[in-house]
Order: structure tokens, then sequence, then C-alpha cells
């Protein structure tokens, strides 16, 4: 035995019926072969094709589909309820929102969003695809592919961090200071509040470092951003701008008093000593306040006041805080 198609062709000009029988079983082999390499090719590049039909929510997956949700092949049966249930939380409505927009106007459906599998592990895929009509021009289903994006993601966010945050002491580096501090005045422009920005300069950190050697001066670093963290409100923002100086954010002050005591906190913290190796260091600092918009209603001016205070305070010796005073803009 083996596997025929049948086809029975009527000829137009004669009342005659040709009967014509095509042998398989030399083609239907390499068709499986062919079929089972593009399911692994699926797989391995972890692409998947999919079809939804939409008015019986009707969902078909091919097999690398299944694992993206954490599922064995055949452990569900795909429909579009189940999606939808496994879709993040805080993704479901943008993905929502562009099947809708897919559907109403043919714009081609792109989506990145995170699924839940059922044991809690969180994926993130990317979804692309389309719509087909029936001839009364009605939308009766969306087809496309999904990938598994999860580690390009971590990549990306890694980059990005890299790009935002100090290597070191993993606090915001001075690009994110500057956005921070600019978004912190809009907000105290439109709600009439007052912001502080806190230039910090280390005081005798260049004499241990070269003593001792780059590990404990980096450990010095890595200490002094945790306790400065630790002196500030969770709604503020601390960041290290480069060698051993840091920066302060401090929003919806209220009075100079409040300045003051975060100041004195500040220097206090940063002033206890420093265990490193089997002796214990200190290392003072030196600090400039600016505050909008009493000195300055502008980022760059309102940064060169607190960067010329904090010299100010260096000059009269260690553990001193100077605010700015003058309106310079």
């Amino acid at each position: 035995m083996f596997p025929v198609t049948v086809t029975l062709l009527a000829l137009t000009d004669r009342s005659e019926t040709v009967l014509i029988i095509r042998d398989l079983s030399r083609i239907r082999p390499g068709v499986t072969e062919e079929e089972q390499r593009f399911k692994q090719s699926q797989y391995f590049a972890r692409i998947g094709t999919w079809d939804w039909r939409i008015d019986t929510d009707e969902l078909y997956w091919s097999d690398a589909i299944y694992g993206m949700f954490g599922y064995k092949l055949g452990e569900v049966t795909p429909t579009y309820s189940l999606f939808c249930d496994a879709v993040h939380p805080d993704d479901k409505e943008h993905v929502r929102a562009g099947e809708i927009r897919c559907i109403e106007t043919g714009e081609n459906h792109d989506e990145e969003y995170r699924v839940v599998w059922p044991d809690g592990t969180i994926r993130w895929l990317r979804e692309t695809g389309n719509v087909t009509k029936n001839e009364a021009g009605q939308t009766i289903k969306m087809m496309g592919v999904v990938r598994d994006i999860t580690e390009e993601r971590a990549e990306t966010d890694q980059i990005r961090d890299l790009a935002f945050h100090d290597p070191l002491t993993r606090l915001p580096n001075r690009i994110i200071f500057e956005d921070r501090l600019r978004k912190a005045m809009d907000r105290a422009k439109r709600n009439k509040k007052r912001v502080a920005v806190v230039f910090i300069d280390l005081d005798g950190f260049k004499q241990i470092n070269d003593e001792l050697g780059h590990v404990a001066g980096d450990h010095i670093l890595i200490n002094t951003g945790q306790r400065l963290m630790n002196s500030v409100r969770a709604s503020d923002t601390v960041a290290r701008i480069g060698g051993d100086e840091f920066t302060v954010i401090l929003e919806d002050l209220e009075t100079d008093a409040e300045v003051h005591g975060i100041a004195d906190k500040i220097l206090g913290a940063i002033a206890a000593p420093m265990e490193l190796g089997e002796g214990s260091y200190r290392v003072g600092a030196s600090l400039g306040i600016a505050i909008y918009p009493e000195h300055a209603r502008t980022l760059d001016t309102l940064i060169h006041i607190a960067d010329q205070a904090m010299y100010a305070a260096k000059a009269e010796g260690t553990n001193h805080y100077h605010i700015g005073w003058e309106m310079a803009d």
C-alpha cells in the first residue's frame, strides 16, 4: 500500500472524464522532513505562528508557542481567553488596545508584553500580525508571529542601566540627576513648591585612596552612597556625578529649617568612622546648596550656584555647608 491523490478532470469538448492518480510515496517523506525542519527552526529561534478566529474565539498555536506560555506541547487547548489570562496584568490594557486598533484600522499589530507562566515565571514576548477579511469586508481573524525576547530585553535593560547609573555605587549618574532635577523643578513650579540641590565633595578621600589603594577608595565611595541614601527621604534623589562628588535633590521643602536639618544629617553621616581592613578611617565633606526658586529659576544656573556654594564651604574647612544666596538669572 502507498499514498496517492485522485483527481477527476472533465473534458469540456467531449463527454469524457479523465482519472488522474498520483503516487505520493516518494513525495510525502520529503514534505514531512521539510515540515519538521520548519518546526525545529521555529523552536530554536523561539518564534511561533498564531491564528485567531475572532468570531469563534478559536486560537491556533504552532508547536513553539506552547513553551512560550509555560506549557508542554498539547497540554492545553489554545483559546483567546487563555491568552488573555496569561498576559501580565500591567500589560493587558495596551495589548488589547493594539488588537482593537489593528481590527478597526487594519494597522499592523506590533506589541511587546509580558506573560506569566503557571509557575509564576515571567517572560517577554513580541507579537506582530494583521487581520484578514471575508468577501463582505468583515474582519474574521488575526494571524501573525510571536517571538520570545526575554534575553534581548534583559540585555537592553542592562545597557540602559549602565548608561544611566554609576557602575560602582549603582547610584544614578549625571544624566539621571539632571533629568530628575529638571522634572522636580517643573513640579515645583506647577505646585508652587521649593526644590534644593546639594553638591557634595568628600574631604580627605584622595589621601586615603592614594595610601590604601583603589579598593579602599571604592569601599569609601560605596559606603558614602549608602549613607547618603539613609540620610534623605525615599522621594529624594542621590547621585554620583564623578570622582568623589555626589549630589542630592530635595523636593517639597516647606522651611529653611528642613534644609539645614538634612545638611547636618548628611555631614554627620559621612563623618562617622568607616571600617577599612583592620582600622577605621574618617572622611569629611563640603556641601553646597542652591534652592529653587530663591536662588535660580533655571537648571544650569541652579547647578552652578550649588557648585560654587560647595567651593565656598570647602574654603571654610571640612564638614561645612554653604547655601547660595543670590538670584543669578
